[in-house]
């Protein structure tokens, strides 16, 4: 897929710049949604994140962007078999990477063999190069557009790096029987994709124990960046992640979650989309309309940092109405 570079670039708003703005006016009771309970068992605490084993051979990054310390920046996470180890998301900057592949070595026995990009924002891919310092080898899975834009916009990236990537599909897929798989010796990793947040996602999926890492189509008790977004496939994407029996999801970014959490969360997208159906039917600008615009009292508290990411997400609304 081809995209314009100077239009991106000067388009872009990434969730790493997001989070920077969040940092500075997000309120204490806001912080304290961030800093909800575990779910994991942690077993490891850094000012930047804390790694939580979630399952067996399975572990959660959960990354505390709000002190300033933006080592990793998003979730992420591990996920280990007996004879390989993928890892989830390149992070902010190599630190990131480094700093979860010693932490795999620790854990494992190994170094991460795999790595998979969720998608192509700055905070999820900027820093697989870490993955492969000292002469360590770690094989690079994400889609075209993903490589192709990280590449782009990111010098500190080696091409060199990205050009070996194992190319995923970036077509929607109808069924889990479709996804790319990945055998890590006694455990098969999924590797789905989805489209809603960029033109681009996948998910990372686990069957047995049921483990979803959902890059940035889930953000947990935080209203998401819609920056990249068409939101009829971000909502449906997120929709498609339910299952019926009891999974654990690792979302881009905030605490883990639950169904009860994914299911407040489409009710909060659900509720934007009916706001921006109805401004734009009755001609009211985007801007006017997220200026204004209010959650319902009924869906609870949430990371709203400032009213200017509303006008954003009923700008990307309106393109997608007017198309």
């Amino acid at each position: 897929m081809t995209f314009d570079r100077r239009a991106f670039l000067g388009k872009t708003v990434t969730c790493a710049c997001h989070l920077a703005l969040a940092a500075s006016v997000m309120p204490v009771a806001a912080r304290k949604v961030w800093a909800a309970e575990t779910l994991g068992h942690v077993v490891a605490r850094e000012p930047f994140a804390t790694l939580e084993k979630i399952a067996d051979g399975v572990w959660a990054v959960i990354s505390q962007p709000l002190n300033g310390d933006r080592t990793t920046l998003a979730n992420g996470g591990l996920i280990a078999g007996k004879n390989a180890v993928l890892a989830v998301e390149g992070f902010n900057g190599p630190a990131g990477a480094e700093w979860l592949a010693a932490k795999s070595m620790e854990l494992t026995g190994m170094r991460p063999t795999h790595v998979v990009l969720t998608h192509h924002h700055g905070d999820h891919a900027n820093g697989v190069s870490g993955f492969q310092t000292n002469g360590a080898q770690c094989a690079v899975h994400a889609t075209a557009m993903t490589r192709d834009i990280v590449v782009e916009r990111d010098a500190k990236t080696p091409g060199a790096l990205l050009a070996r990537t194992t190319t995923l599909s970036a077509a929607v897929l109808l069924s889990n029987t479709e996804a790319t798989r990945i055998d890590l010796g006694g455990r098969i990793v999924k590797i789905i994709p989805r489209g809603g947040h960029t033109q681009s996602d996948v998910t990372v999926e686990l069957d047995d124990p049921s483990i979803v890492f959902c890059g940035d189509l889930v953000w947990n008790a935080m209203f998401p960046n819609y920056v990249d977004t068409t939101p009829s496939k971000f909502v449906g994407a997120v929709r498609g992640l339910k299952r019926a029996k009891d999974t654990l999801y690792v979302p881009g970014h905030g605490s883990l979650a639950k169904a009860r959490e994914i299911d407040r969360y489409i009710a909060m997208l659900t509720e934007v989309e009916a706001g921006a159906r109805k401004a734009f039917k009755a001609g009211v600008s985007a801007e006017e309309a997220g200026r204004t615009f209010m959650l319902s009292e009924s869906l609870g508290p949430w990371a709203l940092f400032s009213n200017v990411f509303y006008p954003r997400a009923f700008e990307a609304w309106y393109r997608e109405l007017k198309a």
